[in-house]
């Protein structure tokens, strides 16, 4: 199992293999999955845009929309994937508000959209997504079913 960390972002195509990543509140896990390689990908993604911190992106790119999701389709490709963003499947797990009851920031919601904007440029979309609300979860997908399971304490598991 490969577990990710805020801003951490991950690619396998090893059979048994899963990735998971824990306690998503505003943060979002772009997961993506080739049917065909079986590759399957996570990105952690804590913040819409790099330019809060060059230094912090070229460290932790996984840590921003901007540079994670560059980062984590050249991971992909490196694990399998050819390349062929067409066969890919984009699912969005988290950006909720749970530290922000008044709407301050709005850090989910801006990591959401950004997300989807840079999906957009590379021709891509979500096709499944579980984001926004008041709680936190928990993600794991899984190399060989393809499987995106996400939990959230106190309620019942589910799959997108």
């Amino acid at each position: 199992m490969i577990i990710l960390g805020v801003g951490d972002f991950g690619a396998t195509s090893k059979p048994g293999e899963a990735i998971k990543t824990i306690g998503l509140g505003s943060c979002v896990a772009v997961i993506m999955l080739d049917p065909e390689t079986h590759t399957v990908g996570m990105d952690h993604v804590a913040l819409p845009d790099s330019s809060a911190s060059a230094e912090r992106a070229r460290q932790k790119p996984g840590h921003f929309a901007d540079t994670g999701l560059p980062a984590l389709l050249e991971a992909m490709k490196r694990s399998g994937w050819n390349g062929n963003t067409r066969r890919l499947i984009v699912k969005l797990v988290g950006g909720a508000n749970v530290m922000d009851p008044n709407g301050t920031f709005n850090i989910g919601k801006r990591n959401v959209l950004a997300i989807k904007k840079i999906l957009w440029q590379h021709g891509m979309g979500a096709v499944a997504e579980a984001v926004g609300g008041q709680i936190s979860r928990t993600v794991t997908v899984d190399v060989d079913t393809g499987r995106v399971r996400i939990s959230t304490p106190g309620r019942e598991e589910m799959e997108i």
